[in-house]
């Protein structure tokens, strides 16, 4: 005696909508899901990007408080030209006061050992107190307040000036900071 139950359904064709409609789904929730490791751009609470667009020098500004805040070294070093120069007053010595400078290599290692030491940190960028240049050059003095908090315990405000230099070869291009002059109390 033969098993019917085993035989039904052998020989009848089957309907393709099963497979297409899963195959559809799959497709709308791979394409819906966002990926954790490549998360969107931060956006503040009204949807609007934080990210300031670079071909404006406010845009420099803008990116430089995000680098700060969300301590991301890629954003930094995408406003550094690749022969930037930091330049800073040493006062070991309060006879003869003078100039240090480094490069980018320094500056990008500099920045990410405080980004990577602080728990907090908040740029405050102040107003605007010379801005002199054309489209692909610009030198600009801006006030700055920079709060690291390191612990609860441990709080340093720097208060000061930059000057940048900015740079780029087209008006079309991004600005880069070739130059910042750091002028703190720090």
């Amino acid at each position: 005696m033969q098993n019917k139950s085993f035989h039904i359904g052998l020989g009848k064709k089957r309907s393709p909508l099963p497979a297409i409609l899963l195959f559809i789904a799959v497709v709308i929730a791979v394409t819906a899901c966002t990926n954790p490791f490549a998360p969107a751009l931060e956006e503040d609470g009204g949807g609007q990007n934080l990210l300031g667009d670079q071909t404006t020098v406010e845009g420099v500004f803008q990116n430089m408080r995000y680098a700060y805040i969300f301590k991301d070294t890629l954003i930094y070093g995408r406003l550094l030209a690749p022969d930037f120069t930091f330049v800073y007053r040493n006062y070991s010595n309060l006879d003869t006061p003078r100039d240090e400078t480094w490069g980018r290599d320094e500056e990008m290692f500099s920045t990410t050992g405080l980004f990577q030491t602080a728990q907090n940190l908040d740029l405050v960028w102040n107003e605007v107190i010379v801005s002199i240049g054309d489209s692909v050059l610009a030198d600009v003095s801006r006030g700055f307040n920079l709060t690291v908090t390191l612990s609860a315990r441990d709080v340093l405000r720097v208060d000061g000036r930059v000057n940048l230099r900015l740079r780029r070869a087209h008006p079309e291009e991004n600005w880069l900071i070739e130059r910042w002059r750091d002028e703190s109390n720090f």
